[in-house]
C-alpha cells in the first residue's frame, strides 16, 4: 500500500461502518514504536514525507526519526528545526561558491546547543565562519565524528583546536583551502583526536614536516591523507605518516608536493603494504628506482596511481606498473614527456596484464603513436575513459586509418573537452 492510499485509508475509517458500528481508528489501534517500524520500512524519500502529511501525531514520528538534513536558513529557523528534528544525525549547512547568504557564528551557536546528537556537520564554503563558531562546536557537540571545513578561510589553529579538545571522537576532518592552518592544529589532533581516519589538508600552505611528525606520533590509524598542494611538505614529513599508519594507510595525496621524491615513495614501499590510491602528480624528482620498489611491495593492492608531471618516470616504470599490478583501475602519467610505445610492450601477450584498468591518461605525452594505442584496446578491454589529448601522433582520423575500434563503453579525449572521471584527483 502506497502512502497516498494509507493516508485515504485512514481518512475514511472515521466515517466508515460495519454492521453498524464504527470501526477503529489506525491511531488508536498502533502505537508510536509500530508507527516507527511501518516508517523504517519506507524506502522512497517522497513517501517518508507523505507520511508525515497524515496528521500531527505522525508528523512528530517522522520528525523525530530524521537522521540527515541539508538547509539553508538563519538562527530563528534553525532553532524551529532543532525543535522538530530532535534526532538528528548528519547536517549540510555547506554553500555554493556564488551563494551571497552564509552561514554565521551565531548560526553555529545555535546547532551547537540545539542538536545535540549531531555526529556529521557539513561548512563546507562557509566563509564567513570564525574561532568563535569552532569554540561552540567544541563547546557542546561531543559526539560528532565528521567536520567539514572546507574553504572555511576565517577559521585558524585556536578554532580547530577547540574543537579537537572537545571532539575527541572526530574520525573524518576536511580542511582544503584553511589557509591559516598551521603545524599548531596538527598538534591539537595529534594529543586529542586518536581515532582520527581521513584528513584532507590540500592548500594548507602552512603545514611542515615538523607538523606531520607530530600529527603521526597521535593519529596512527590514518586510512586517507590529502597534502595535495602542501609545497612545504616533503620526504621526512611524509614518511613519518608512513612509518605510523603503515597499518591502516590506503590513500595519500602528495600532488604537487615538490619536495616530496624518492626517499618518501622509497620508504612508504618498505612500510605500507596495502596502499591503494597513491597521487604523486608534480612530485618531479620520483624516479624509475621508487616507482618500482612501489610496484613490488604493492602490486597486489594498488589500485590507483596518479604521477602525472613525474619528468624522470621512463617506460620501464610504467611497463613494471602494468605488467604487476594486477588490480589497477585507474593510471595518469600525462606529461611524462620521455615516454614511448614500448612502456606498453610487455602487454598482448595473453596474459591478463592490465586487464582490471579503467581509467588510463596519456596526454601531452608526445612519443605515444597508434601503434602503443593499438596493444593498449587490444589488453585492456574494461577500459571507460581513455586520454590522449595533446599526443601529436593519435588523432581520430588516425584510429580510423589504423583500423582500430574504440569500445563503445570507453570514452576517448582527444581535446581535452571530456569531463574526466575523479578517481585520480
Amino acid at each position: 500500500m502506497s502512502m497516498a492510499e494509507m493516508m485515504s485509508k485512514e481518512r475514511e475509517t472515521r466515517y466508515t461502518h460495519n454492521n453498524g458500528e464504527s470501526t477503529v481508528c489506525i491511531n488508536e489501534s498502533l502505537r508510536d514504536d509500530e508507527l516507527r517500524a511501518i516508517l523504517a520500512k519506507l524506502e522512497c524519500t517522497k513517501d517518508k514525507e507523505v507520511f508525515g502529511l497524515v496528521c500531527k501525531r505522525w508528523l512528530h514520528l517522522q520528525s523525530s526519526e530524521r537522521r540527515k538534513l541539508c538547509a539553508r536558513a538563519g538562527p530563528h529557523m534553525l532553532r524551529r528545526l532543532a525543535k522538530r528534528f530532535v534526532g538528528l544525525l548528519e547536517l549540510d549547512l555547506s554553500q555554493s561558491l556564488s551563494r551571497s547568504f552564509g552561514i554565521t557564528d551565531s548560526d553555529l551557536s545555535v546547532v551547537a546547543h540545539g542538536f545535540p546528537c549531531l555526529r556529521i556537520l557539513h561548512l563546507c564554503n562557509c566563509k564567513g565562519i570564525t574561532d568563535a563558531g569552532l569554540v561552540a562546536i567544541g563547546s557542546s557537540l561531543h559526539s560528532l565524528q565528521s567536520l567539514d571545513l572546507s574553504h572555511c578561510k576565517k577559521v585558524t589553529d585556536k578554532g580547530l583546536s577547540a574543537v579537537a579538545k572537545g571532539c575527541n571522537g572526530l574520525r573524518f576532518l576536511r580542511l582544503e583551502g584553511c589557509r591559516f592552518i598551521t603545524d599548531s592544529a596538527l598538534k591539537a589532533l595529534s594529543e586529542n583526536c586518536r581515532n582520527l581516519e581521513e584528513l584532507v589538508l590540500q592548500g594548507c600552505m602552512r603545514i611542515t614536516d615538523s607538523g606531520l611528525t607530530i600529527l603521526a606520533s597521535g593519529c596512527r590509524q590514518l586510512k586517507c591523507l590529502d597534502l595535495n598542494k602542501c609545497a612545504n611538505v616533503g620526504d621526512a614529513g611524509v614518511s613519518s605518516v608512513s612509518e605510523a599508519c603503515y597499518a591502516s594507510l590506503r590513500t595519500l595525496k602528495v600532488w604537487d608536493c615538490y619536495k616530496v621524491g624518492d626517499d618518501a615513495i622509497s620508504n612508504l614501499a618498505k612500510v605500507c603494504k596495502s596502499i591503494e590510491t597513491l597521487i604523486i602528480g608534480g612530485c618531479r624528482d620520483i624516479t624509475d628506482e621508487s616507482i618500482k620498489s612501489l610496484v613490488f611491495s604493492c602490486h597486489y593492492s594498488l589500485k590507483n596511481l596518479r604521477m602525472d608531471w613525474c619528468l624522470s618516470i621512463s617506460d620501464s616504470s610504467v611497463s613494471c606498473i602494468l605488467m604487476n599490478c594486477k588490480n589497477l583501475e585507474g593510471l595518469d602519467v600525462r606529461c611524462c614527456e620521455e615516454l614511448t610505445n614500448g612502456a606498453f610492450s610487455g602487454l598482448g601477450r595473453g596474459d591478463d596484464h592490465a586487464a582490471n584498468l579503467k581509467v588510463l591518461k596519456l596526454g601531452n605525452c608526445p612519443k605515444i603513436t597508434v601503434s602503443g594505442l593499438a596493444i593498449i584496446l587490444d589488453s585492456c578491454k574494461l577500459l571507460t575513459y581513455l586520454d590522449v589529448s595533446s599526443c601529436p601522433h593519435i588523432t581520430k582520423a588516425g584510429l580510423d586509418e589504423a583500423g582500430l575500434l574504440i569500445p563503445e563503453t570507453c570514452k576517448v579525449n582527444f581535446n581535452g573537452s571530456l569531463t574526466e572521471p575523479d578517481m585520480l584527483v
